[in-house]
């Protein structure tokens, strides 16, 4: 029996938007007018309804050419999400797991969804028939894992569905696998339609300087958990978020599961609801918490690799990120968990607490995705340059410092203390001379080799010049040239000082 759609007597079940009908209208009009092997990447912002418009789009290909349709997601809670979500768009559909060992081609359903590796394995093993399946959509098509799928289709259309298509693997640009791009709407056009809230955007300077990159070019997890646990970084979130969160249902991202637990001790001892969720929570303490955090008014959610994707609640309103990342995808995929709208909610509040905005830009800025998809490479170049800002000593420059044990300050730290003590926010600047004095000063024998090592911190005194400047406000492009400048003249002053009483002292002896 052939059973092409749930909905094929009634249409879609689920409500479209204007610019839901448009994108889909669009789609569909293009694989009719392509061939079998036509691949289109659609683009669509978090919150804009992306698994509405592909149940729409499999609903009508099947209809239309009665061959079957294969979703792709890449982690298994999203295979039952979308799955549910097209069932209540009206799309008949089977999720393909453990449990589903052979798709024939005269089965009962036309419509599934599969997570990437249960699929290849299928696949390999010789249990699914990929010549019955006529059109394959791609969720969250940035991620990498799925290409090594498409080719296993060659007589499929191919949909990839992404907020942004840019992938953080420079050798793997997207357009080595879809050769048009779709554009849907913009966030900052969705948000004045009234289909997205509106963000109100806090951020607080960050030095980020201890901060490593890991083979994959975000930053690891021990090195964020080191800083983001510190006591220091611990305070500013409590009083970020009794800045601009109070009361407020709260999404807290954090890098690292030592970090969130933190996060969740120290709320906790400061009396706030709050509770931590990562990927190794067992699954009915997962749905039980996500059960509280809806009922909870005020509910605070601290969490790691886990709710990025996959996650719909439009009560949430604030998304503080405690973290950095270098991952323009990761970026909007944290801050659009907010974005829904919800009656009697038009905004919500974006805490940044790892320098993401000044990396990326503000999160609903208009971006040209059609110029990011032909010239990936520019934008990586972009990131790169951006990602100097966050000034990290490398490990050659630091064998450089052997004799010190202290190469690191803390700018904001230092700032926020001085101003505690009520000092004057110079002494910043003086401590950090005398930092980088005695860095020189202790790995040299004669001042000339001392002021060689000066070369060596350029980049670092830069940095630290531009963290003092936005501690200030608002400066002028050419005081801060003078800072740096005076800067380099007091360290050299205080260098000869530093070895002048050294060599008198051994003189002495």
């Amino acid at each position: 029996m052939q059973i092409l759609s749930s909905t094929a007597a009634h249409g879609s079940a689920t409500k479209l938007y204007p610019y839901q009908q448009y994108a889909i209208e669009t789609l569909f009009e293009k694989m009719q007018s392509g061939t079998e092997q036509l691949r289109l990447l659609f683009q669509l912002p978090t919150g804009g309804g992306k698994t509405v418009i592909f149940s729409e789009i499999a609903n009508r290909f099947i209809n239309q050419y009665g061959k079957k349709v294969i979703v792709l997601t890449h982690r298994q809670e999203l295979c039952k999400q979308t799955s549910l979500a097209m069932k209540n768009a009206g799309v008949f559909n089977k999720v393909v797991d453990s449990k589903v060992k052979r798709i024939a081609k005269k089965d009962y359903y036309y419509c599934y969804v599969a997570m990437v590796e249960t699929l290849k394995h299928r696949i390999d093993d010789g249990l699914i028939d990929t010549k019955g399946v006529g059109l394959v959509i791609v969720d969250e098509a940035h991620h990498n894992s799925f290409h090594k799928l498409l080719k296993k289709f060659p007589f499929a259309r191919i949909i990839g569905v992404t907020a942004t298509p840019f992938s953080a693997d420079a050798a793997l640009p997207m357009k080595s696998f879809y050769t048009e791009l779709v554009l849907g709407e913009q966030i900052n056009s969705l948000i004045e339609k009234g289909f997205l809230a509106k963000p109100k955007s806090y951020a607080y300077e960050v030095e980020l300087n201890t901060l490593n990159r890991g083979i994959h070019g975000d930053f690891t997890v021990s090195s964020s958990d080191e800083l983001y646990s510190s006591k220091v970084m611990l305070d500013l979130l409590v009083h970020a978020y009794g800045e601009h969160a109070l009361g407020k249902k709260t999404l807290i991202f954090n890098n690292g599961i030592f970090t969130s637990r933190k996060v969740l001790e120290v709320f906790e001892q400061a009396g706030y609801p709050i509770r931590h969720l990562d990927n190794h929570t067992e699954n009915a303490e997962r749905i039980e918490i996500l059960k509280w955090f809806k009922k909870t008014k005020g509910a605070i959610l601290t969490s790691v690799s886990i709710l990025t994707t996959g996650f719909d609640e439009p009560s949430v309103q604030s998304v503080i990120l405690n973290r950095a990342t270098t991952s323009l995808t990761l970026y909007h995929q944290m801050i659009g968990r907010g974005a829904r709208r919800l009656s009697g909610k038009k905004t919500f509040n974006i805490i940044d607490l790892g320098n993401n905005a000044e990396r990326f830009g503000e999160w609903d800025a208009p971006v040209d995705w059609q110029h990011v998809f032909e010239n990936p490479e520019i934008y990586h170049q972009i990131l790169a340059k951006a990602s100097d800002d966050i000034h990290q000593m490398p490990a050659e420059m630091r064998n450089r410092f052997p004799n010190s044990t202290e190469i690191a300050f803390d700018v904001l730290a230092a700032y926020q203390a001085a101003m505690d003590k009520g000092e004057k926010s110079k002494t910043v600047l003086r401590n950090s001379i005398r930092q980088h004095a005695l860095m020189c000063t202790d790995n040299a024998d004669t001042v000339s080799k001392a002021f060689e090592l000066v070369t060596e911190l350029e980049k670092e005194i830069d940095w630290r010049i531009k963290q003092y400047a936005k501690c200030l406000g608002s400066v002028t492009k050419n005081y801060i040239k003078w800072l740096g400048s005076d800067y380099r003249s007091r360290l050299h002053g205080l260098i000869e000082k530093i070895m002048s009483r050294r060599a008198a002292m051994r003189t002495a002896v």
